[in-house]
C-alpha cells in the first residue's frame, strides 16, 4: 500500500509511542530511536517499524517476532514473557491488551490522518455497501474528492487499492488514510462492521458522521446475542465511546434504529434521524413515488422541509433508506443536497440487487443478501416489480452463525415459487449439512404444493435450473455473494462469479450475453 518513493507515516519518537500506549518499556533503547511503521505482519513489518505481536488462536504473535525487521515490538504481558525466553534484545512496549491501544497507536504513528480527512462512517446489517456506494457517487458530483473502504474493496478517487478486510486493521486502516491524505482524498467514506468497533480497529479514528442502517440477525457466530451485536454498533454513536462520531444520522425505520437513536441522544452531540415509513417526527424523509419497468425508483427527499426529487437506479423499499441515510449524511457533512443527489442518481453497487441483462424477458438478479432479512426484502423488492413467478438460489456460509441457515431457507419459501438449496462457502463444514439446514426451513414454512423446493450440489447447476424455469414476466435471483468472484471449499477458493454463471446459463437458453466478467451500469437494476 506504501508509495515506492515515499514513506507514509509521520517520524515518531518512540517515547511518544510508548506514552499514547501507556505502555510498559523493556529494553529501553540507549539511543533515541524514529518509529516509522507499524504492522501485524511478522514478514512484512519494515526496518524501522513497530511489530505489534498479538495473541491468536494457535501460536501468539510475539513467537515470529525474532525473523521480522521491526526497531521495537508492541506485545502484552504472555507475549513479553515469550520474547524474554527467547532472549529478545530490542526495545519491546507491554501494554495489557494491545488491540485497545492498537489504534491509537497506529493513528500517532502515521501522523493522526483522518483528522485531517472528513471520515463519514455507516454501520448496521444490510445496507452498508450500498449506502456507501450513493455517498461516494453523490460526493463526487459534489465536487469532492473521495475515498471509499468497505465490502467490496478499496478505492482512491475512483482508483482501486488492494485490501482484505470490509475494515481492515488499524494499522492498515491508518496507512490507508495516510495515502488519501497523500493523494489528496478530502472525504472518505467507510463501511464500519461490528468486528471492527469491537476489535478496535477504527479506534484512533475521528468520524466526523456516521450512519446507521439497520439490524437484523448475522454474526452471532461472534455476538452471542442480538442485544450484544447492538452494543457493538453503538459503539460508534454513544457518548463516551473512544470512536463516537460527532454527529450521528440513524436511520428509525425499525425498532433497533429507533433504540439507537435514543442511545446516541444519551449526550451532547447532534442526532439526526431518518425516515422512509410516513414518520412525523423524523429530520430526513423519504416517499417513493414511482417505479419504472426496469425497477429504478422516482423518490423524494425532504430535508429541512425542502423537497428534493431524484431517480434511483436500484430498486426495493430498503434502497430509498439507504438513499435518504445517505442525503443526511452528505447534508450532515455540509454537502448541498440537490447536487449530491444528482451523482446518487448515478450509482452502481457491484453485486447489489445487479441485473443482468442478455435481452431475456424475465429479470434476472445478483445479490449479495446472506442475512434473512435482507433476502426477504430482496424478494418483496422482486415481487413488487413482476406480475410472475419468482425464483431464487439460496445457500448458507459454513463456519458461521448456523441459526440463520433454516431462517433463510423459510424466508425464501414464504416469498418465492422456486426455491433450489445449493452451497455458498461451505468452508470447512460439510456442504450437505448446510444445505439440510436450509432446507429444512424452506419446507417447514412452504404451505403444501405452494412453493417447489430443489437442491443441488453445485451452485453453477443451480443456477442454470433457475434461469431454465424461469419464462416471460418472471423474475429470478441469485443470492448470497454478491460481487465475491470466489467460492471457499475447505481452505481453498475456487474461482466463482453468479454474474458470470447468470450470463452462462442465459447464453445456454439463447439469450445475447456480453463477455463473461463484465458489467455495465445498465445492467443494474
Amino acid at each position: 500500500m506504501n508509495d515506492t518513493d515515499k514513506t507514509l507515516a509521520a517520524a515518531v519518537a518512540f517515547d511518544t509511542v510508548a506514552e499514547v500506549a501507556s505502555a510498559r518499556v523493556e529494553n529501553a533503547p540507549e539511543q533515541t530511536l524514529t518509529v516509522t511503521g507499524i504492522s501485524l505482519d511478522s514478514n512484512a513489518v519494515e526496518a524501522g517499524s513497530v511489530f505489534a505481536a498479538l495473541p491468536g488462536t494457535r501460536a501468539h504473535g510475539a513467537s515470529y517476532a525474532a525473523s521480522s525487521k521491526a526497531a521495537a515490538i508492541l506485545t502484552d504481558h504472555a507475549g513479553w514473557d515469550i520474547l524474554a525466553k527467547a532472549g529478545e534484545t530490542r526495545p519491546v512496549l507491554v501494554v495489557d491488551d494491545v488491540r485497545a491501544i492498537l489504534g491509537l497507536v497506529s493513528a500517532e504513528i502515521y501522523g493522526r490522518p483522518s483528522e485531517k480527512l472528513t471520515v463519514i462512517g455507516v454501520t448496521g446489517t444490510s445496507g452498508k455497501t450500498t449506502t456507501t456506494y450513493m455517498l461516494e457517487s453523490g460526493l463526487t458530483a459534489a465536487g469532492c474528492a473521495v475515498g471509499l473502504i468497505g465490502t467490496t474493496g478499496t478505492r482512491i478517487k475512483g482508483e482501486d487499492v488492494p485490501t482484505s478486510l470490509t475494515t481492515p486493521e488499524a494499522p492498515k486502516l491508518q496507512e490507508l488514510f495516510a495515502l488519501m491524505v497523500d493523494r489528496g482524498v478530502t472525504h472518505v467514506v467507510m463501511e464500519v462492521s461490528s468486528h471492527a468497533l469491537v476489535l478496535g480497529r477504527v479506534t484512533g479514528t475521528r468520524f466526523a458522521v456516521a450512519g446507521f442502517t439497520n439490524l437484523s440477525q448475522d454474526h452471532l457466530d461472534f455476538h452471542p446475542t442480538m442485544e450484544e451485536y447492538f452494543d457493538a454498533k453503538a459503539l460508534l454513536f454513544e457518548e463516551g465511546s473512544p470512536v463516537a462520531t460527532e454527529t450521528s444520522v440513524i436511520c428509525v425505520d425499525d425498532e433497533w434504529g429507533r433504540k439507537m437513536a435514543e442511545r446516541a441522544s444519551g449526550g451532547n452531540r447532534p442526532v439526526v434521524t431518518v425516515g422512509t415509513r410516513g414518520q412525523q417526527d423524523v429530520d430526513c424523509a423519504a416517499t417513493l413515488n414511482s417505479t419504472t419497468d426496469s425497477g429504478a425508483q422516482d423518490i423524494t427527499v425532504t430535508l429541512h422541509g425542502t423537497a428534493v426529487e431524484t431517480r434511483l437506479p436500484l430498486p426495493g423499499a430498503f434502497n430509498v433508506a439507504n438513499a435518504a441515510l445517505a442525503t443526511a449524511l452528505a447534508d450532515a457533512a455540509g454537502i448541498d443536497v440537490e447536487t449530491f443527489l444528482k451523482g446518487v442518481s448515478g450509482a452502481a453497487v457491484p453485486g447489489r440487487m445487479e441485473r443482468i441483462d442478455a435481452g431475456q424477458e424475465f429479470v434476472a438478479v445478483v445479490d449479495y443478501a446472506h442475512k434473512p432479512a435482507a433476502i426477504a426484502a430482496a424478494l418483496d423488492s422482486l415481487r413488487e416489480q413482476v406480475d410472475g413467478r419468482v425464483g431464487i438460489v439460496v445457500g448458507a456460509g459454513g463456519d458461521r452463525d448456523q441459526s440463520k441457515r433454516a431462517i433463510m431457507g423459510a424466508e425464501s419459501a414464504r416469498r418465492a415459487d422456486l426455491v433450489i438449496v445449493t452451497d455458498d462457502n461451505p468452508r470447512t463444514e460439510d456442504p450437505a449439512a448446510i444445505r439440510a439446514a436450509v432446507r429444512a426451513g424452506a419446507e417447514e414454512a412452504a404451505e403444501s404444493g405452494s412453493v417447489e423446493i430443489r437442491e443441488s450440489d453445485s451452485r453453477a447447476d443451480a443456477i442454470k435450473q433457475l434461469v431454465a424455469w424461469a419464462q416471460p414476466g418472471d423474475a429470478v435471483i441469485v443470492v448470497g455473494k454478491g460481487h465475491e468472484v470466489g467460492q471457499i471449499v475447505g481452505d481453498v477458493t475456487h474461482h466463482f462469479d453468479d454474474r458470470e454463471e447468470v450470463r452462462k446459463a442465459l447464453a445456454d437458453n439463447g439469450f445475447d450475453t456480453a463477455p463473461a466478467g463484465t458489467t455495465s451500469k445498465e445492467d443494474q437494476a
